[in-house]
């Protein structure tokens, strides 16, 4: 019997988070001779005009491209909604549809659902989902508690990578050569960041904590985003704001630790590609973060919004033999988060729910 034809659906054509997620599973589904593709409600202008994503319409709820995510679906089995604000895009685009979607939950549901009238909206086009794929078991524990969805409708698939694009440095020459290709010095440890510029991912923690680190500690860090401007008048000498990068892989061969200080997350993609890596993370402990961040064995937790915390993870694992922490992470993420075993689970959900047509 032939594999479900299945369309993915992303916020707009940007390579971050969960359109990242939604690249990397169609492009195994497609190695492995499944019909996919990836459409985008709505573009935007931080997108790399390259991307060859179809783009829906002007906006996410806009009716033309509710209308044109209508078509797109007839011509599938199922439809895969990959973030939030695909959610309401397919429920409301699909409704009377005989094309399935399932929904995926990246983030922390009592992030952006705090208010009652949130919490009814969201619950309600969640219902309207024929499965909702989460990424932890312990956001599908909140998803049944918080929403009432019946546990047949949840399934834990995890946030996953494909670990052939993030090995690690085979060794210290090919570390040097990976900052000089980032314009890095190649003197003293470096700390990389790696995220949206925004208010929620918090980069003005990572710059006070990297204040009160010793003057040989470099900060790195990549993205885009409405923060920019800001952070680079108060960069010091030793921070490097790199703007976004099409493949962050060189920037973890460089790193010697990867550094997260998010308000909210779900289980954040940078977090399993740097373990895939072998580079030790200091992450806020907040959303399922510790499901890839392990205290004391894969990396170290803090508080959020906690510079002086922050910078004493950093000292402290900057002064550790960092190679157990390395090991660790690397054997961790080739068993959890693997692109390769998700992607069969996946393909076992897509049968499933292509059948309830």
């Amino acid at each position: 019997m032939a594999e479900p034809r299945v369309l993915h659906v992303i916020t707009d054509p940007r390579a971050r988070g969960a359109q990242r997620s939604a690249r990397d599973l169609h492009g195994e589904l497609v190695r492995r001779g499944q019909a996919s593709e990836v459409v985008a409600l709505h573009p935007h202008p931080d997108a790399d005009p390259g991307e060859p994503v179809a783009v829906l319409g002007p906006s996410r709820h806009h009716p033309d491209t509710l209308r044109a995510l209508r078509r797109a679906a007839g011509r599938v089995d199922v439809v895969v909604a990959h973030g939030s604000s695909t959610l309401q895009a397919c429920a409301l685009g699909l409704v009377a549809s005989r094309t399935p979607f399932v929904y995926v939950n990246i983030g922390d549901p009592r992030h952006w659902t705090s208010t009652v009238a949130r919490r009814l909206r969201v619950g309600a086009f969640l219902h309207r989902a024929a499965a909702v794929a989460a990424i932890s078991p312990q956001a599908v524990d909140l998803l049944r508690t918080r929403f009432r969805l019946p546990a047949r409708r949840l399934h834990v698939l995890p946030n996953a990578r494909p670990a052939e694009r993030f090995s690690p440095p085979a060794d210290a020459a090919e570390k040097a050569a990976a900052r000089a290709a980032l314009g890095l010095p190649g003197d003293g440890p470096l700390v990389a960041w790696i995220g949206a510029l925004s208010p929620e991912k918090r980069p003005d923690v990572a710059l006070a904590a990297h204040a009160l680190l010793p003057g040989t500690v470099r900060l790195a860090l990549a993205g885009e985003g409405p923060l920019r401007a800001r952070l680079t008048a108060d960069a010091g000498p030793r921070t490097h704001l790199l703007g976004p990068l099409a493949d962050p892989a060189p920037l973890y061969r460089a790193a010697d630790l990867l550094l997260l200080t998010s308000d909210s997350e779900g289980v954040p993609g940078v977090l399993i590609e740097a373990a895939l890596a072998a580079l030790p993370a200091v992450a806020t402990d907040v959303g399922w973060v510790s499901d890839v961040v392990r205290p004391g064995e894969t990396g170290l937790l803090t508080p959020p919004g906690d510079p002086a915390a922050t910078a004493e993870a950093l000292r402290t694992l900057l002064a550790a033999d960092r190679t157990p922490y390395g090991d660790a992470a690397r054997a961790h993420a080739l068993a959890h988060f693997d692109l390769d075993a998700v992607a069969t689970r996946w393909q076992h959900l897509l049968r499933r729910t292509a059948r309830t047509r």
